[in-house]
């Protein structure tokens, strides 16, 4: 995996780290490949429990497309040697990460350093926890640059802060500051810069030693929900409530409670 993307897993924590600082850990193809890997690869190992998605440097999280590499690849498609390589980027890195992240039985924290935008906008949306620096800010970016969203915006934006707001801050692209972002809820909590870290860590170490099966059962829940009725969403409810209640966890859990005990979960 490259070196642009770090990929550490600790007692059941995932932690992947986009890592291009120089470049405000813009995504050119060697990032979205690696990003994809370790995306894919946290997602599907049962050992990890949580997964923390951020970035280094203090500038940026991510904004998005590398626009330097972007222009060659696009000088080359029109010109008819690029092999289509500019725009089969959404289907081939953008879409595949984004499922992942969301796709996830287990919670995602993005913990939000600094600029996040374009596709970094998107991949920040879809974790299930964000955390922001107080010197963070957010920015759809695509219009700017005459492009549509990707990176699951158009699906995450409306429901987080509403059809008319989304729509808006497509249309016309704007920085948003991290304490707008709490308003709108876009960020979950706003921390000092320097503490982002740490917070997060904690945040990402709590969940990743909580009940799995149950988080996966909530995250289940509450997309199905989004989409279908009230009925339908009570028997998923059913569904999702009787495979938590069969968990290891929830024995566990009555144990303790009955007990005056703190859990400690095994993610089964």
């Amino acid at each position: 995996m490259a070196d642009t993307v770090l990929h550490e897993v600790n007692d059941g924590l995932a932690t992947i780290t986009l890592n291009r600082p120089e470049a405000m850990n813009a995504l050119n193809i060697a990032t979205k490949n690696a990003l994809r890997e370790a995306v894919e690869a946290a997602a599907a190992d049962d050992a990890v429990r949580a997964i923390l998605l951020t970035a280094a440097g203090e500038r940026a999280f991510c904004v998005g497309q590398d626009l330097k590499e972007h222009i060659g690849l696009l000088a080359a498609d029109r010109e008819g040697g690029g092999g289509g390589q500019t725009m089969s980027t959404v289907k081939e890195h953008y879409n595949p990460i984004a499922r992942a992240l969301a796709g996830a039985k287990k919670p995602v924290i993005a913990a939000v350093n600094g600029v996040a935008a374009g596709a970094g906008f998107g991949f920040a949306l879809l974790a299930d926890y964000r955390l922001v620096a107080d010197t963070a800010a957010f920015n759809t970016s695509f219009a700017g640059v005459a492009l549509s969203a990707d990176s699951g915006l158009s699906w995450t934006l409306p429901r987080v802060i509403g059809t008319g707001r989304a729509t808006d801050l497509l249309l016309f692209p704007r920085t948003i500051g991290a304490q707008e972002a709490l308003e709108l809820g876009i960020a979950n909590r706003v921390v000092p810069a320097a503490e982002l870290r740490a917070e997060a860590e904690k945040v990402a170490r709590a969940l990743a030693e909580g009940p799995t099966v149950a988080y996966a059962a909530i995250k289940e829940a509450v997309a199905y929900g989004l989409t279908h009725s009230l009925d339908e969403a009570l028997e998923k409810e059913d569904e999702l409530q009787t495979r938590a209640g069969a968990s290891e966890d929830h024995v566990i859990a009555v144990q303790a409670f009955v007990q005056k005990e703190k859990p400690k979960y095994v993610g089964r």
